[in-house]
Order: C-alpha cells, then structure tokens, then sequence
C-alpha cells in the first residue's frame, strides 16, 4: 500500500504509481512501491528462489533494478507533469550480501535541476525486524 506524504500533489502521486505500474520488470521481480514522498520514493521486492546469485543471496542485478527505480521515482515526484525520467548513468556499490526476506530500497534526489537530476538510493535486507545495508547506489537522471 502506498503512503501519501501531504507535501505530495496527488495528481503526481498518481502519475508515479502508473509509472511504476508500467514497468514489467519490476512486476517480474514481485517489487511494490510502498512510499511516495517528494523527492522520496521507498520500493520493496521478495529475494525469491528466482533471483539469487550462485551463493544463495539476492543476486545484485535484483538489488540495481529496485534500487535504480527508487532512485528514477524519487526523480519523478520532482518534475513536471508532463516528463518522464531516464537514467543516465548510475553507480552501484555493494557492500554486504543480500540475504534476508526482502529488500528495501529507498531513494533520494541528492539534487534536483532542469535538465539533470542527481539521485542516490541505499538498500536494505530485511528479516523479520532486522535491517543490513547492502548497497548504496548513485546516479544521473534526465527528464525525457
């Protein structure tokens, strides 16, 4: 379920949702966007059987894609109605395995312009109450 923070037009936080709802990958990955902030996004996904890495862990492809989108959603929230975003580069540094239920992503504008945004996302392996920090990731985002 989707949190609706009050600074946040709603008429963008639907234009977010549908966004997000477009993405096949995400839906393959079984992700949801359980936080729609201005500027903030947080997406969550299952580490499933089908997603793992050789040694049993969510494998880092899982981790980039939910962490890139959260990063490109936080970008969304802060543009016009009338764009869409595009990441231009992106850099991802893992700095645990991702073994737990679930992985969280929350992502920030770092800082918002024009004609680029700067963004990052931290992820989180979840079990049961506990968090470990397993990636961080830092990027450029276009409005397209």
């Amino acid at each position: 379920m989707t949190e609706l923070a009050p600074e946040i037009a709603p008429e963008i936080a639907a234009k977010v949702r549908a966004s997000f709802d477009r993405q096949t990958m995400m839906q393959t990955l079984g992700a949801e966007m359980v936080e729609i902030g201005p500027g903030r996004i947080i997406i969550t996904a299952p580490i499933l059987p089908t997603v793992l890495q050789q040694q049993g862990a969510g494998h880092a492809g899982l981790t980039f894609s939910i962490g890139d989108s959260a990063a490109g959603f936080a970008a969304l929230t802060l543009m016009p109605s009338e764009a869409e975003v595009m990441t231009v580069e992106m850099k991802l540094n893992l700095m645990s395995p991702a073994i737990g239920e679930r992985l969280v992503a929350e992502g920030r504008v770092i800082r918002p312009g024009r004609r680029i945004m700067v963004v990052a996302a931290d992820v989180w392996a979840e079990t049961g109450g506990a968090r470990k920090h397993v990636a961080m990731l830092q990027g450029t985002m276009i409005p397209v």
